[in-house]
């Protein structure tokens, strides 16, 4: 396994034993402070109350005393010292059983937050498991070695079978099939996948038995990626985790000094010193800011450890709460709202040829240019199951189009200026229709001979079918503005608009790099705002948007360097889709926060001017910490 993989899983398996040490350590407190208050029922010896109080102070406090020890040394204070300090202000006042409930709900809190927060790690870190350990190398007399994952180099051919999953990021060499790639992007139907393709370490091969060049190392894989990008994302502090810390730490000393200045206040008042230094040591309790510290973290990293699950890969909190909060988002156009790829749309016949002579004729003299037009009307004629006929003379005249011999007739395919050198017109009923294909942003492929115009091939670079659905989804979810950018002419650019329900204030072709990076400052004035592109020709305005989102970028370094937030797939409904689950995040770390400082406002006000119990202050205040991190966990369980 890679480096980046085993330190998490390391990570996690040193966590997971404390947590389980923290759980024997709460059970002996619980042990012990049940003895102990059976003891006192029991009019049993003041040495066995004694005693068995004393364990359950050592069990439940000596894990805290540690860590605040550790903490003042670094010449700060934190909650342990406070409870700590709460727990021997009560028995030194003659609560010894109100400090060991203290004690133990503080101790149980802690068990149960550890492994609650460990889900966002184990929740990511479950997909490395999912990797093979082996693969079958391909060797050169086709016989296969099974060697370990970690030992394979780029360049080498690995064998998979159907129902194994790659071992490996590759290309596909032969074979073609479905590849389930849920772990990786999220999409819950299996992928067809021919050679050329690039498949993911951790999908599962369903149907064929593929040959894959190795492109990426095991350290390198997309897998391990995620898990390193999680991880520095759980690392960097969004900016209410920098407010809850910042708050933690200095709250944390107003707390500690407002206690004693309280017992001051409620010894000068005339409060007997037992009930003031009880009322004090409440008041530490109830005004530590476990809740609040705890609340942001618990939301944030829960809710990008649920984004990547579902293939969306969030740099940090920051990115996730920024997204959560944007008004306006701006997409590229080619290669993100379009598939990126030139698709035959039409094929019309202008003579009394058929629309299948059209396209034969068309694709025998395209089969000799590798022009990506060329490349998509021979693609077509492919999955048309049309016979290529046979052409000799070919030539290619740059800027215009392609011509040779069929059966001893010249033929020809091209835009209007070859049409003008064979001084061949269209009829106004076929130069209506031409332009109708022009004027939805269409490129235009004219076939003909000698004699006449045989008919016309449209080819464009389609919309996504994910694109609509989005973008409509995003409007729903309170975006306000929307900008598409392109360096497509304009005509074309407010075709595919249209066919995306934008505005044409919304639509801006013909554009240079700086030109994108120049509306995109311009929208940023306006609000928070997105720009979504490919991650690669992108990377200047992805980097100027607050929030920089790169899309199909499972293979991608320059995406994931110069992006805020990667989507693993090609489909846009996976951005709206974390979109919401953001703004859900936003709220829930509102609702905590609002939470939090309340019921620790309620606690202290009935402490200083009632008469609230320490056991029921406790109560309250882990109570509280536990709901707002329970509140924060709900987004693990989210479906994006």
């Amino acid at each position: 396994m890679d480096t980046i993989a085993q330190k998490m899983l390391d990570e996690i398996e040193e966590e997971r034993l404390e947590v389980r040490r923290n759980a024997v350590l709460t059970g002996i407190t619980l042990i012990g402070l049940l003895t102990g208050v059976f003891f006192q029922f029991t009019h049993a010896p003041s040495l066995y109350v004694t005693i068995a109080f004393a364990i359950a102070f050592l069990a439940g406090g000596v894990p805290a005393t540690i860590e605040a020890i550790k903490t003042l040394k670094e010449k700060s204070l934190d909650i342990n010292f406070l409870m700590i300090f709460a727990a021997l202000a009560a028995a030194g006042v003659g609560e010894a059983r109100d400090g060991a409930i203290l004690l133990f709900l503080f101790s149980l809190a802690s068990t149960l937050e550890g492994y609650a927060m460990g889900n966002t790690k184990r929740a990511v870190a479950a997909l490395m498991k999912l990797r093979p350990d082996e693969a079958n190398v391909l060797n050169a007399d086709g016989s296969t070695t099974r060697v370990p994952v970690e030992e394979l180099t780029i360049g080498q051919v690995v064998l998979v079978r159907a129902g194994e999953r790659l071992p490996v990021d590759g290309i596909i060499e032969s074979g073609i099939g479905a590849i389930d790639q849920s772990t990786i992007t999220g999409e819950s139907i299996p992928v067809d996948k021919e050679v050329g393709d690039e498949v993911f370490a951790g999908t599962v091969n369903q149907n064929a038995v593929l040959t894959v060049r190795i492109t990426k190392t095991a350290g390198q894989s997309t897998i391990a990626r995620m898990i390193q990008l999680v991880t520095e994302a759980q690392e960097t502090n969004s900016p209410s985790e920098r407010f809850s810390e910042w708050f933690g730490e200095r709250y944390t000393y107003i707390v500690l000094f407002g206690s004693f200045f309280a017992l001051g206040v409620f010894i000068l008042i005339g409060f007997p010193l037992h009930i003031a230094l009880y009322k004090a040591a409440t008041l530490l309790v109830v005004a530590s800011p476990c809740a609040i510290v705890i609340s942001v973290p618990a939301a944030v990293l829960s809710a990008i450890a649920s984004a990547a699950r579902s293939g969306a890969l969030f740099k940090g909190g920051a990115a996730l709460e920024d997204f959560g909060s944007i008004t306006a988002i701006a997409f590229d156009k080619t290669g993100t709202l379009t598939n990126g790829k030139m698709k035959v749309v039409d094929v019309l016949t202008l003579s009394d040829s058929s629309s299948s002579e059209v396209l034969a004729l068309a694709a025998a003299l395209e089969t000799h240019s590798d022009h990506p037009v060329a490349k998509s009307i021979q693609l077509y004629a492919q999955q048309s199951s049309i016979a290529i006929v046979d052409v000799s003379g070919i030539e290619a005249i740059p800027g215009k189009g392609i011509k040779g011999i069929v059966a001893g007739t010249k033929y020809w395919a091209g835009n209007r200026k070859l049409m003008r050198e064979y001084s061949s017109l269209l009829s106004e009923a076929d130069e209506q229709i031409l332009q109708a294909l022009e004027d939805e942003g269409k490129t235009t492929v004219i076939i003909g001979s000698d004699v006449t115009i045989l008919g016309v091939i449209a080819v464009a670079d389609t919309v996504r079918d994910s694109a609509v659905a989005a973008i409509t989804a995003l409007r729903k979810q309170g975006v306000k503005k929307f900008m598409m950018l392109t360096g497509d002419s304009k005509r074309v650019a407010l075709a595919i608009g249209a066919t995306l329900g934008l505005k044409p204030e919304e639509i801006h072709g013909e554009l240079l790099p700086e030109d994108k990076v120049r509306l995109v400052e311009e929208l940023t004035r306006s609000g928070t705002i997105a720009f979504v592109g490919d991650g690669i020709n992108d990377a200047a305005a992805l980097v100027k948007a607050q929030v920089g989102v790169a899309m199909g970028v499972g293979g991608s370094d320059v995406a994931l360097e110069a992006a805020d937030v990667a989507l693993l797939s090609d489909d846009l409904t996976v951005l709206a889709r974390t979109h919401a689950l953001s703004k859900q995040a936003n709220l829930i770390i509102k609702q905590n926060l609002i939470f939090a400082i309340g019921i620790m406002g309620v606690m202290v006000c009935v402490t200083i001017f009632g008469n609230l119990p320490l056991p029921l202050g406790v109560i309250g205040h882990e109570g509280g910490t536990l709901l707002v991190v329970g509140n924060g966990l709900r987004m693990l369980f989210r479906k994006t």
